[in-house]
């Protein structure tokens, strides 16, 4: 019943920036936009998909498997747009990866924290100089790079150092055991989650080599670029002028704000903030409503859609994965 709230509120803030704008207005300049530019920011954006594919085929050793790679990370995203914060998508990442890639859960698991790793640490340093440059966001930029860095920092722990991961579980332990838990499931928990964080960490020191790093970095960082190409098309489509380096900082800070509100996938906080950001640099406010309706049409609800045609073929054995995992917890 809570995620149903969750929807209920996100599909609300959607209605509050149509109806704040005004349905007219925005058909009024949806209409007016260059639907050839608008077509090529979403061929962009299945790019942006094909990267993430290649990225996560280059992580487990499977660059050659490119379409089962782009069906992997496109199930992994759509999992993200369902949950709070995007938290079941490196879950459900790893469960397509041990159906379709048939790699162990762990290797999965090893694969989507360096992927966050590495966009978290780069939305970071570019949120600081995002502060730098523009006094208008600075709080919110150093806010935002501040939590950044310090998630990654958490998934540097636990991917990469042993000792120090499970030292965190172990304090996380400690709470889960004041919880009305059995001590058989606690035990059981205990002990398949050290060994989980154990194998991640095996396989992920498996390519922390300096080249393979290098490039997981130039990847990672090619998806963020041509993710606010893909902003910046749509920008143009409408037939706004703006400076790619506040298309970036817009992007960064808006999906901050989405993760932050804890909606799923960012559902209507994405569009609340991409629009008072667009007014905020100068933007009209009927046509920034309408780029930030139909950027997340192809962003969100695009990699939704096709997520669901995907997941039509797959979903049901990943969630019988999920469904023995926790029933194997219990026992």
């Amino acid at each position: 019943m809570k995620k149903a709230y969750f929807f209920i509120l996100s599909f609300l803030l959607i209605l509050l920036v149509i109806f704040w704008i005004g349905p007219s207005r925005i058909i009024y300049s949806v209409s007016r936009a260059d639907w050839l530019i608008i077509l090529m920011a979403l061929a962009v954006h299945i790019m942006v998909l094909a990267v993430r594919g290649l990225r996560w085929g280059f992580i487990i050793g499977q660059t050659g498997r490119f379409r089962v790679n782009f069906i992997v990370k496109t199930i992994g995203l759509f999992a993200g747009n369902l949950s709070p914060m995007r938290s079941a998508g490196e879950v459900m990442n790893a469960l397509a990866g041990k159906k379709l890639n048939g790699i162990q859960l762990s290797e999965g698991l090893s694969a989507g924290l360096t992927e966050r790793f590495f966009d978290l640490g780069i939305g970071g340093f570019l949120l600081i100089a995002a502060a730098v440059l523009m006094p208008q966001v600075r709080i919110a930029a150093l806010f935002g790079a501040v939590l950044s860095l310090l998630i990654t920092y958490l998934i540097f722990l636990v991917n990469w150092r042993e000792e120090k991961g499970l030292r965190i579980y172990e304090r996380i332990h400690s709470l889960l055991e004041r919880l009305p838990i059995s001590e058989r499931t606690l035990d059981n928990l205990y002990v398949k989650l050290t060994d989980g964080i154990r194998n991640m960490i095996g396989y992920t020191r498996a390519y922390s080599n300096f080249t393979s790093i290098l490039v997981i970095f130039g990847l990672s960082l090619l998806s963020w670029l041509m993710e606010c190409l893909r902003l910046y098309l749509v920008f143009l489509a409408f037939g706004v002028e703006v400076a790619f380096s506040a298309v970036i900082i817009i992007f960064l800070l808006a999906n901050l704000i989405g993760i932050l509100s804890a909606l799923p996938g960012g559902m209507g906080s994405v569009e609340v903030s991409l629009t008072g950001l667009f007014v905020l640099f100068g933007v009209q406010g009927s046509v920034a409503g309408s780029i930030a309706i139909v950027d997340r049409l192809i962003s969100f609800w695009f990699v939704t859609a096709l997520g669901v045609v995907f997941s039509s073929y797959y979903a049901r054995d990943i969630l019988e994965e999920v469904k023995s995992g926790i029933l194997d917890v219990k026992s």
